[in-house]
């Protein structure tokens, strides 16, 4: 008996090989690992203190001009858990970009989409097909796929600013395309059009039609996000109000690949834990608080940045008033229908409190 064991262990053991050699594998040693039960995130949850991040990007302006930095002065979000890429989560890229008075970034179009969220500094613009968008502290402002942008900073000032990319999930699927202008920056046709045609509030030119996939708007106003909010916070109880940025034309997400939130959070009062399937990355605008993410408390305050996986456990508490923006990859889930989410029953316990290196 043990003789006939070995030899159809040997005889398997041969098939094994015989399946490698041809670039083949058995599913049926596979199936838990390929699909387990419930999303397994290789992405860690993070956090980013912008107190020390910022000093950083002073330096960087100190040794690394525009042209040796690859035509953007950037430091890009490495989560620890995906290898040393320079990625926040499988599908996000969040970074900081640092654009010193005076200086100005080249212009380019890639495939991945964009948007920058102000963060420090003004009378600096970002020209997206020839439309000059001025930016301010808690400004959004969009670059679609395959638009032509470059950046400028008028001021005597520095200007910092977070970028968020769909490029880890446009790498993925193999559909990078890159190509440089053929001038150092693109000709300025107009100021603030996409602004003063699309801005404000339910009000559109009634000739409008939609035309792709990507708002047309390009500056989302802080001072326009700040009064919704507000109003929204004067009319809840809830712990949190959020708004989502959207295509005015469609009311979907203001990038086909790309979500955009703000969050309000009401001082002292905690919000119910959820788990969504997607990741999600947050930089904290203003005020100071906790969030948890699968038991592990993350302290937080202005310019901080944190990564939420796919399907952890979250959830916040703030201080004072606060203000979180968010990117994540909603809404390309939501267009699969792989998109779900799900509400804890209980609060989180903490386990531990999140230090950072």
């Amino acid at each position: 008996m043990e003789s006939l064991a070995t030899d159809s262990q040997h005889e398997l053991d041969r098939f094994y090989a015989d399946v490698a050699a041809l670039d083949l594998q058995p599913l049926w040693t596979q199936t838990r690992n390929l699909m387990p039960n419930e999303p397994r995130p290789s992405a860690r949850p993070w956090l980013w203190r912008w107190q020390a991040v910022r000093p950083l990007c002073a330096r960087g302006s100190e040794l690394v001009p525009i042209e040796r930095g690859g035509e953007r002065r950037v430091l890009a979000l490495s989560n620890p858990g995906l290898s040393g890429l320079p990625f926040a989560t499988p599908t996000l890229w969040g970074a900081f970009q640092y654009l010193g008075p005076g200086e100005s970034a080249p212009a380019h179009r890639h495939t991945p989409g964009a948007i920058r969220f102000v963060i420090e500094g003004e009378g600096a613009w970002t020209t997206v097909d020839g439309d000059a968008c001025d930016m301010t502290p808690g400004d959004l402002v969009l670059t679609p796929s395959w638009c032509w942008h470059d950046h400028k900073n008028g001021s005597d000032r520095a200007m910092i600013w977070f970028d968020g990319l769909d490029m880890p999930t446009v790498i993925a699927l193999d559909a990078v395309f890159f190509e440089p202008h053929p001038e150092a920056s693109q000709p300025i046709a107009t100021r603030n059009a996409s602004e003063r045609r699309y801005g404000g509030r339910a009000t559109l030119p009634a000739s409008t039609t939609s035309s792709g996939a990507s708002s047309p708007l390009l500056n989302y106003r802080w001072r326009d996000t700040d009064a919704a909010l507000a109003a929204l916070a004067g009319e809840s109880g809830e712990p949190a109000v959020t708004l989502r940025y959207v295509n005015p034309l469609t009311g979907e997400s203001a990038l086909p690949t790309l979500g955009c939130e703000m969050t309000r959070l009401r001082a002292g009062a905690r919000t119910r834990s959820t788990r969504r399937a997607g990741s999600a990355v947050y930089v904290v605008f203003r005020g100071r608080g906790t969030t948890v993410i699968d038991g592990v408390r993350f302290d937080w305050g202005p310019g901080d940045s944190f990564v939420v996986p796919s399907w952890t456990a979250v959830d916040h508490q703030a201080d004072e008033p606060a203000d979180l923006f968010s990117i994540d990859d909603r809404p390309l889930l939501e267009k699969l229908g792989l998109f779900r989410e799900a509400r804890l029953d209980a609060p989180q316990t903490i386990r531990e409190r999140f230090r950072p290196r």
